[in-house]
């Protein structure tokens, strides 16, 4: 059967979901995180976001390969039609498009939700190394989003520094006194 899926992520997911970023955590600077969050925690997460933004998730022959989800981008009124997006893909399944699937389909929910600006922050660093390629960032800029920002040496995993950058993808017209 071969046919991708891509559905609203439940609760049951959320053991998959946290194989897939645990990798990340355990062998990238892409999570600053030092430790994976347990179980329980990845739950809450998932449940803070899920009570207002699409969380969803990539599926192949009924196993998880991917997930895309939305969040507040600033925790204040002002900021409602702005967020901030996340992407994580099984380490194994990069570059297949799989990425631009699920953000095509977040996209298109926040849009419908109102969403004006979408933004992404993500780990930098020139030259590449083992735990930082700027495959992200590609991505990125693929999509349609335009480097905004950069944070240098603002982050240290690995016992290395790091940049961070900021990217935005304006997908909604702003329109005055709205």
């Amino acid at each position: 059967m071969n046919e991708l899926i891509i559905r609203d992520a439940v609760m049951e997911d959320a053991e998959e979901l946290l194989k897939i970023y645990s990798y990340y955590v355990k062998n990238t600077a892409i999570s600053m995180e030092y430790e994976a969050p347990d179980q329980e925690v990845f739950m809450g997460r998932m449940r803070d976001i899920m009570k207002k933004y699409p969380y969803i998730i990539a599926e192949k022959d009924s196993r998880i390969i991917g997930y895309a989800h939305a969040r507040a981008f600033v925790e204040r009124t002002a900021y409602d039609t702005s967020c901030e997006t996340t992407i994580y893909l099984d380490h194994e399944a990069v570059k297949c498009g799989l990425g631009k699937k699920l953000y095509e389909e977040l996209e298109r929910r926040l849009k419908a939700m109102g969403i004006l600006n979408l933004y992404a922050c993500i780990s930098y660093v020139d030259p590449e190394d083992e735990y930082v390629n700027n495959n992200s960032r590609d991505f990125h800029k693929h999509m349609g989003f335009t480097q905004i920002a950069a944070y240098h040496r603002c982050c240290r995993k690995f016992d290395r520094w790091y940049d961070v950058i900021w990217m935005e993808k304006m997908i909604g017209d702003h329109k005055d006194g709205v």
